[in-house]
């Protein structure tokens, strides 16, 4: 492979189980995965799929149980803590809770300088950056010595992005980033993100479990179902064309200003989410879907090629 083709990251058999009193609970089972550089893998799923986790373990702030995180080639997985160090000025992270993951006893300027002080950059320095930092997330600099709860969501998210984004990171895992706030607000951060990905070269992993909203931002879509990967694809082929039947139910899903109830879709997803620990052998999808036969209760399907880059594991396109 070209270097110029190499992905800035990717998983190979990425897996995250914890330990719990009846048993092992699989959060994500060997989920392989790649971001090209400047570029945005969406991935959803309905809550307890398993995405944060994935988010979390690829950033290492959860250790994997097993397999590789390959970030410009090198595996970080292993890697000594030192190195983890380093590597974390790459890599950043913004949280799905804006005012949960800010310090409420500091101020939005010590805020976004902590990541600044954590690497021991000069005061003087830190002052420059974070002025720059806040204008560019579109925060007034008469805000700098207010508190979280004086803010609004909006403005919280983003301290959040300016905090993640002072360093100067290539990656970043955006968890949820939206899903706290209101609607008219979500737009302006989406927005937002977009176009700092545009003047910085950003990549993203952006995790959601609202698909109108992965719509707009990703390049392709990766779709978790209790901790596995069940479809991948380019965003406009996943839409265009959605292979797996809990990947067609989540479109089915999203809301659409249609006045006429005869145009109404029922969500026809039947019983419950499996219970994630020690799941079977079979289909993790298997108790839900209505096209369920027998094949689907024999093993788990692999990720297929159907071309495109289109993938899916599914018995009803599986060889």
């Amino acid at each position: 492979m070209d270097v110029r083709d190499q992905p800035l990251l990717q998983t190979k058999g990425l897996t995250k189980y914890f330990r719990t009193s009846r048993g092992l609970l699989h959060a994500v089972d060997h989920v392989d995965l790649e971001i090209q550089a400047k570029k945005t893998l969406g991935v959803v799923g309905e809550s307890g799929c398993g995405k944060s986790t994935l988010g979390r373990t690829i950033l290492r702030l959860i250790e994997p149980t097993e397999g590789s995180v390959l970030y410009g080639g090198e595996d970080i997985a292993g890697c000594s803590a030192a190195r983890m160090r380093e590597m974390r000025r790459k890599m950043q992270i913004i949280f799905q809770d804006p005012y949960a993951s800010l310090d409420p006893r500091k101020t939005v300027k010590e805020l976004i300088a902590d990541p600044l002080k954590v690497y021991k950059t000069p005061k003087s320095r830190r002052d420059e950056l974070v002025g720059q930092m806040m204008e560019t997330v579109g925060l007034a600099e008469r805000f700098a010595q207010a508190y979280p709860h004086e803010l609004d969501g909006g403005r919280r998210q983003r301290i959040g992005i300016a905090r993640a984004l002072v360093l100067q990171p290539e990656f970043i895992v955006c968890d949820e980033p939206v899903s706290a706030l209101d609607v008219s607000i979500q737009a302006q951060i989406l927005n937002l993100l977009m176009d700092l990905q545009e003047s910085h070269g950003l990549t993203y992993l952006f995790i959601t479990h609202d698909l109108s909203v992965v719509r707009h931002i990703s390049d392709e879509i990766m779709v978790m179902y209790l901790g596995v990967v069940v479809e991948r694809a380019p965003s406009k082929e996943l839409f265009a064309s959605p292979m797996h039947p809990y990947t067609k139910e989540l479109i089915r899903a999203i809301p659409i200003p249609d006045l006429n109830p005869e145009h109404r879709l029922v969500n026809s997803l039947r019983g419950e989410v499996s219970d994630p620990i020690e799941p079977p052998a079979s289909c993790r999808f298997a108790p839900r879907c209505n096209y369920c036969t027998e094949a689907c209760l024999s093993s788990q399907p692999a990720l297929q090629d159907m071309g495109n880059g289109h993938f899916v594991a599914c018995a009803l396109h599986g060889a």
